[in-house]
Protein backbone atom coordinates (compact mmCIF):
# COMPACT_ATOMS: atom_id res chain seq x y z
CA UNK A 1 0.00 0.00 0.00
CA UNK A 2 0.84 3.45 -1.23
CA UNK A 3 2.01 5.98 1.70
CA UNK A 4 -0.66 8.36 0.52
CA UNK A 5 -3.23 5.63 0.75
CA UNK A 6 -1.91 4.71 4.23
CA UNK A 7 -2.41 8.22 5.51
CA UNK A 8 -5.76 8.32 4.18
CA UNK A 9 -6.94 5.08 5.52
CA UNK A 10 -5.34 5.73 9.13
CA UNK A 11 -7.19 9.52 8.88
CA UNK A 12 -10.09 8.33 8.16
CA UNK A 13 -9.97 5.58 10.80
CA UNK A 14 -8.82 8.28 13.21
CA UNK A 15 -11.94 10.67 12.11
CA UNK A 16 -14.45 7.67 12.52
CA UNK A 17 -13.43 7.40 15.93
CA UNK A 18 -13.19 10.90 17.00
CA UNK A 19 -16.41 11.74 16.00
CA UNK A 20 -18.13 8.08 16.85
CA UNK A 21 -21.33 9.05 19.05
CA UNK A 22 -20.15 7.72 22.65
CA UNK A 23 -23.74 8.18 24.24
CA UNK A 24 -27.40 6.68 23.28
CA UNK A 25 -30.29 9.02 24.07
CA UNK A 26 -32.48 6.92 25.78
CA UNK A 27 -36.37 7.76 26.63
CA UNK A 28 -38.31 6.01 29.62
CA UNK A 29 -41.74 5.80 27.74
CA UNK A 30 -44.84 4.20 29.00
CA UNK A 31 -48.47 4.62 30.38
CA UNK A 32 -49.11 6.51 33.75
CA UNK A 33 -48.51 4.62 36.87
CA UNK A 34 -46.08 2.00 35.06
CA UNK A 35 -43.12 2.14 36.77
CA UNK A 36 -41.16 5.03 34.97
CA UNK A 37 -39.88 6.58 37.70
CA UNK A 38 -39.32 4.11 39.44
CA UNK A 39 -37.41 2.20 36.56
CA UNK A 40 -35.07 5.21 36.02
CA UNK A 41 -34.31 5.52 40.19
CA UNK A 42 -33.65 1.91 39.63
CA UNK A 43 -30.82 2.64 37.06
CA UNK A 44 -29.58 5.67 38.12
CA UNK A 45 -29.09 4.45 41.24
CA UNK A 46 -27.77 1.01 40.46
CA UNK A 47 -25.04 3.14 38.15
CA UNK A 48 -24.67 6.43 39.78
CA UNK A 49 -25.72 6.13 43.70
CA UNK A 50 -28.31 9.04 42.48
CA UNK A 51 -32.38 9.26 41.92
CA UNK A 52 -34.16 10.62 38.85
CA UNK A 53 -37.16 11.97 40.81
CA UNK A 54 -39.98 11.39 43.32
CA UNK A 55 -42.79 8.63 42.65
CA UNK A 56 -46.14 8.52 44.05
CA UNK A 57 -49.70 6.25 43.47
CA UNK A 58 -51.01 9.79 41.80
CA UNK A 59 -51.22 9.16 37.98
CA UNK A 60 -49.22 11.40 35.90
CA UNK A 61 -47.02 12.42 38.82
CA UNK A 62 -44.20 13.18 36.19
CA UNK A 63 -45.45 15.93 34.21
CA UNK A 64 -42.13 17.09 32.72
CA UNK A 65 -39.46 15.31 30.91
CA UNK A 66 -36.43 14.76 33.20
CA UNK A 67 -32.54 14.08 31.97
CA UNK A 68 -29.63 12.58 33.28
CA UNK A 69 -26.60 12.36 31.17
CA UNK A 70 -23.80 10.19 31.18
CA UNK A 71 -25.10 6.84 33.17
CA UNK A 72 -22.58 4.49 32.65
CA UNK A 73 -23.88 0.59 32.00
CA UNK A 74 -21.58 -2.41 32.24
CA UNK A 75 -22.97 -6.05 31.85
CA UNK A 76 -21.48 -9.53 30.26
CA UNK A 77 -18.52 -7.46 28.38
CA UNK A 78 -20.76 -4.86 26.86
CA UNK A 79 -20.73 -1.13 27.85
CA UNK A 80 -22.69 1.61 27.00
CA UNK A 81 -23.27 4.95 28.35
CA UNK A 82 -26.70 6.65 28.37
CA UNK A 83 -28.43 9.68 28.21
CA UNK A 84 -31.76 8.72 30.15
CA UNK A 85 -35.14 10.97 29.57
CA UNK A 86 -37.76 9.88 31.75
CA UNK A 87 -40.66 11.28 30.07
CA UNK A 88 -44.27 11.67 31.67
CA UNK A 89 -46.96 8.88 31.26
CA UNK A 90 -48.63 8.71 28.18
CA UNK A 91 -52.69 8.68 27.93
CA UNK A 92 -55.66 9.14 25.09
CA UNK A 93 -57.35 11.52 27.74
CA UNK A 94 -56.40 13.48 31.07
CA UNK A 95 -59.68 13.74 33.13
CA UNK A 96 -59.26 15.98 36.52
CA UNK A 97 -61.82 13.74 38.27
CA UNK A 98 -58.90 11.45 38.23
CA UNK A 99 -56.81 13.36 40.57
CA UNK A 100 -59.74 14.36 42.58
CA UNK A 101 -60.56 10.43 43.16
CA UNK A 102 -57.06 10.85 44.98
CA UNK A 103 -57.52 13.38 47.16
CA UNK A 104 -56.74 16.94 45.15
CA UNK A 105 -58.95 19.70 45.48
CA UNK A 106 -60.54 20.72 41.98
CA UNK A 107 -58.52 23.54 41.40
CA UNK A 108 -55.41 21.56 42.06
CA UNK A 109 -56.45 18.65 40.14
CA UNK A 110 -57.40 20.76 36.80
CA UNK A 111 -54.23 22.42 37.18
CA UNK A 112 -52.60 18.91 36.96
CA UNK A 113 -54.51 17.70 34.38
CA UNK A 114 -53.26 21.07 32.30
CA UNK A 115 -49.68 20.07 33.17
CA UNK A 116 -49.63 16.30 32.57
CA UNK A 117 -51.94 17.31 28.49
CA UNK A 118 -48.83 19.75 28.53
CA UNK A 119 -46.21 16.74 29.47
CA UNK A 120 -47.67 14.13 26.83
CA UNK A 121 -47.43 16.76 24.27
CA UNK A 122 -43.17 17.28 25.53
CA UNK A 123 -43.00 13.64 25.53
CA UNK A 124 -43.82 13.26 22.34
CA UNK A 125 -41.68 16.12 20.84
CA UNK A 126 -38.69 14.50 22.36
CA UNK A 127 -39.10 11.30 20.01
CA UNK A 128 -37.41 13.44 17.38
CA UNK A 129 -34.33 13.53 19.16
CA UNK A 130 -33.84 9.93 21.10
CA UNK A 131 -31.94 6.82 19.87
CA UNK A 132 -33.91 4.39 21.42
CA UNK A 133 -36.91 3.88 23.92
CA UNK A 134 -37.42 1.57 26.45
CA UNK A 135 -41.16 1.29 27.28
CA UNK A 136 -42.24 -0.07 30.20
CA UNK A 137 -46.02 -1.59 30.59
CA UNK A 138 -47.38 -2.60 33.43
CA UNK A 139 -47.20 -6.75 33.25
CA UNK A 140 -50.69 -6.75 35.62
CA UNK A 141 -52.53 -5.36 32.88
CA UNK A 142 -54.04 -5.68 29.27
CA UNK A 143 -51.07 -4.55 27.31
CA UNK A 144 -53.75 -4.13 23.98
CA UNK A 145 -54.67 -0.63 24.51
CA UNK A 146 -54.66 1.80 22.21
CA UNK A 147 -52.13 4.41 24.16
CA UNK A 148 -49.67 0.74 23.84
CA UNK A 149 -50.27 0.36 20.18
CA UNK A 150 -50.35 4.11 19.41
CA UNK A 151 -47.00 4.61 21.20
CA UNK A 152 -45.10 1.76 19.38
CA UNK A 153 -46.72 2.25 15.55
CA UNK A 154 -45.37 5.39 16.91
CA UNK A 155 -41.61 4.35 17.96
CA UNK A 156 -42.17 1.89 14.71
CA UNK A 157 -42.63 4.49 12.17
CA UNK A 158 -39.62 6.45 13.44
CA UNK A 159 -37.39 3.45 13.48
CA UNK A 160 -36.04 3.88 16.98
CA UNK A 161 -34.78 0.96 18.80
CA UNK A 162 -37.06 -0.25 21.21
CA UNK A 163 -36.80 -2.64 24.43
CA UNK A 164 -39.91 -3.31 26.20
CA UNK A 165 -40.18 -3.87 29.98
CA UNK A 166 -42.42 -5.92 31.37
CA UNK A 167 -42.87 -4.26 35.08
CA UNK A 168 -44.17 -5.36 38.37
CA UNK A 169 -43.50 -9.13 38.14
CA UNK A 170 -43.71 -9.36 42.22
CA UNK A 171 -47.49 -9.43 42.08
CA UNK A 172 -48.89 -12.58 41.08
CA UNK A 173 -51.00 -11.40 38.78
CA UNK A 174 -48.54 -10.40 36.55
CA UNK A 175 -48.23 -11.65 32.45
CA UNK A 176 -45.36 -10.77 30.73
CA UNK A 177 -46.26 -13.50 27.95
CA UNK A 178 -49.35 -12.16 27.52
CA UNK A 179 -47.18 -8.36 26.86
CA UNK A 180 -44.91 -10.54 24.45
CA UNK A 181 -47.85 -12.13 22.77
CA UNK A 182 -49.53 -8.52 22.10
CA UNK A 183 -45.94 -7.17 20.92
CA UNK A 184 -43.98 -10.36 19.55
CA UNK A 185 -41.53 -8.27 17.33
CA UNK A 186 -39.84 -6.26 20.02
CA UNK A 187 -37.56 -7.75 22.64
CA UNK A 188 -38.88 -8.04 26.33
CA UNK A 189 -37.70 -8.39 29.54
CA UNK A 190 -39.44 -9.12 32.61
CA UNK A 191 -38.96 -7.03 35.86
CA UNK A 192 -40.10 -5.65 39.17
CA UNK A 193 -38.33 -2.28 39.13
CA UNK A 194 -39.10 -2.08 42.64
CA UNK A 195 -37.90 -4.98 44.14
CA UNK A 196 -34.85 -4.94 41.39
CA UNK A 197 -35.87 -8.69 40.00
CA UNK A 198 -34.44 -9.84 36.86
CA UNK A 199 -32.78 -6.32 36.70
CA UNK A 200 -29.36 -7.79 35.55
CA UNK A 201 -31.08 -9.42 32.32
CA UNK A 202 -32.58 -5.71 31.43
CA UNK A 203 -28.94 -4.04 32.05
CA UNK A 204 -27.60 -6.98 29.87
CA UNK A 205 -30.40 -6.42 26.94
CA UNK A 206 -29.99 -2.62 27.21
CA UNK A 207 -26.31 -2.94 26.35
CA UNK A 208 -26.45 -5.22 24.08
CA UNK A 209 -29.52 -3.53 22.32
CA UNK A 210 -28.01 0.22 22.24
CA UNK A 211 -24.70 -0.09 22.76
Amino acid sequence: MGLIKRVKKNFSYIFRNLFKKKTAKIGIYGPPNAGKTTLANRIIRDWTGDAMGAVSNVPHETRRARRREGVTIESNGSKVTLDIVDTPGLATKIDFHEFMAHGLEEEEAKRRAKEATEGIIEAVKWLDDLDGVILVMDATEDPFTQVNVTVIGNMEARKLPLLIAANKIDLPESSPARIHSAFPQHPLVPISALEGQNIDALYEEIADHFG
